[in-house]
């Protein structure tokens, strides 16, 4: 059974960093890429970046630069360095495992689906 796993969120001041995990469990790492998106209230959910076995990125405009998504193949965890947090930032945070060939930024592509953690950037 494939399981994927977040933590890392919690309450930051503006400016501030944090580091999400994704653990993953489940035959899927391989033959798989993983990304992250987050869903802020009233909002739609948003791609932030997405990446893949051989290391490949892609990121969303609205994070580039402020972003780092990254994977540790042995670990089977996937993570996302954020920084210079803002307000905006806050929503919950869910990382995701879609099959390579996949449209990476359509959240409908995506097979798999942690429970989300919570991130809240304070102004």
């Amino acid at each position: 059974q494939v399981q994927l796993v977040e933590s890392g969120g919690g309450l930051v001041q503006t400016g501030h960093s944090l580091r999400l995990s994704c653990a993953v469990s489940g035959r899927i790492f391989g033959n798989y890429f993983l990304a992250w998106f987050r869903q802020a209230p009233g909002k739609e959910r948003q791609f932030l970046a997405a990446v893949w076995s051989a290391g490949d990125r892609e990121y969303a405009d609205s994070v580039k630069g402020r972003c780092t998504i990254s994977r540790d193949n042995a670990k089977n965890t996937m993570y996302l360095q954020m920084n210079n947090l803002k307000p905006e930032d806050t929503a919950i945070y869910y990382c995701a495992a879609a099959q390579v060939g996949s449209s990476f930024r359509v959240g409908d592509a995506y097979e798999y689906w942690g429970q989300g953690t919570q991130v809240t950037v304070s102004s």
